[in-house]
């Protein structure tokens, strides 16, 4: 699996990093039963990330809706293509 790291993560595709946050953090919350607002403390913070550490499957799930963002839906596979590998920043398309 060939993916172009650098620009799925880079400053100029602030999407996909929301996206990708969004994707680790969702199942999260909807697991445990929580809202974006009930976090409101740092504690808080560390009794989440307790809470999923211990929890194999919460781990499993998390990754597993991580890894379903990264493959470019336009190719086939889970690689990026020959010509997104070489990009060095995201194409803006021009509609």
């Amino acid at each position: 699996m060939k993916i172009n790291w650098k620009v799925r993560f880079s400053k100029n595709n602030v999407l996909f990093v929301l996206r990708f946050a969004a994707a680790l953090l969702v199942p999260v919350l909807g697991y445990l039963g929580l809202q974006f607002e009930d976090i409101t403390s740092w504690n808080k913070v560390g009794d989440i990330l307790l809470q999923f550490i211990s929890n194999p499957y919460l781990i499993g799930l998390t990754i597993f809706n991580a890894f379903n963002i990264l493959p470019d839906p336009t190719t086939s596979g889970l690689s990026d293509s020959k010509n997104a590998l070489t990009y060095i920043k995201p194409r803006k398309d021009v509609a």
